[in-house]
């Protein structure tokens, strides 16, 4: 007896699922390239996902949607980091199946509320029903499977990017129907004006891990290497953005040019 395709549930797992089933830290990067392919040799390198981002790089709805569908298929999870907190591009990118936003600073409980909200369906939140939208595989889906991915697989997640914030993380973290955070070191560093070994970074980047810890929810943060993808999970992050697209590729270029300009040094003259 054949199953009905039109009622079968899809195989797609979201991101919010995937770090709660997770044994080990999930690997990702940041895309800022508007390149299908960039996408495409991200998940044949071994990327578990990407972060397709909009704050800081010219990537536009379209190019989101069509990266989000590249990621996917090719075995990836795809997250959006949305260009601010207005919450304009949150309905959209949800309707084309994203596995889970990011929404950049984000300061006290109050704002972190209004975000959440807007990702969860109705009523409980003010997210309202596209089914026949990429989400529900164009209403192939049930209404329960498709408010069931909506609701419990895509990971909701804010930015804590300042002082005033990680000292509220506790408050934060606490939101009803969030199910994500990340931590931003470079705008930490940038908004206090001190390093990141500095000892009130390092308390304040405690505090956080231990409010994520006590409300169970997964933290994530952004590193440059291996080592500090590795100091990251020993710490208790669940998830890490490593470098970037446009990184990997000028540390690639640079790096063989120089080591060609090396090698083709013109012979000395005597």
């Amino acid at each position: 007896m054949t199953s009905d395709p039109g009622s079968a549930r899809s195989n797609h797992v979201g991101f919010a699922r995937r770090l709660r089933e997770s044994d080990r830290c999930l690997v990702g990067t940041w895309v800022k390239i508007p390149s299908l392919e960039t996408v495409e040799i991200l998940a044949d390198a071994g990327f578990d996902f990407v972060v397709i981002d909009q704050e800081h790089s010219p990537l536009t709805l379209d190019a989101a949607y069509a990266a989000t569908v590249v990621a996917q298929g090719a075995g990836m999870s795809a997250l959006v980091r949305v260009p601010d907190r207005s919450g304009s591009h949150l309905q959209r990118l949800l309707d084309a199946g994203v596995d889970g936003i990011l929404v950049p600073r984000v300061v006290g409980r109050a704002m972190a509320e209004t975000a959440v909200r807007q990702m969860i369906f109705s009523p409980a939140g003010e997210r309202g029903a596209g089914i026949t939208a990429r989400a529900g595989r164009w209403g192939r889906l049930s209404f329960p499977e498709y408010l069931n991915f909506g609701n419990d697989e895509v990971m909701r997640a804010v930015q804590l990017e300042d002082k005033e914030s990680l000292e509220a993380a506790d408050e934060i973290l606490a939101t009803p129907g969030l199910n994500g955070a990340f931590l931003g070191m470079g705008d930490l560093q940038l908004s206090t004006g001190l390093p990141e070994s500095d000892d009130l970074i390092q308390k304040l980047v405690a505090t956080f891990l231990t409010a994520a810890a006590r409300h169970k929810v997964p933290v994530g943060t952004a590193v440059q290497t291996a080592d500090e993808a590795s100091r990251a999970a020993a710490r208790g992050y669940s998830y890490v953005m490593v470098s970037n697209d446009t990184s990997l590729i000028r540390i690639a270029a640079t790096g063989l040019v120089s080591d060609i300009r090396q090698k083709l040094k013109p012979a000395v003259r005597h």
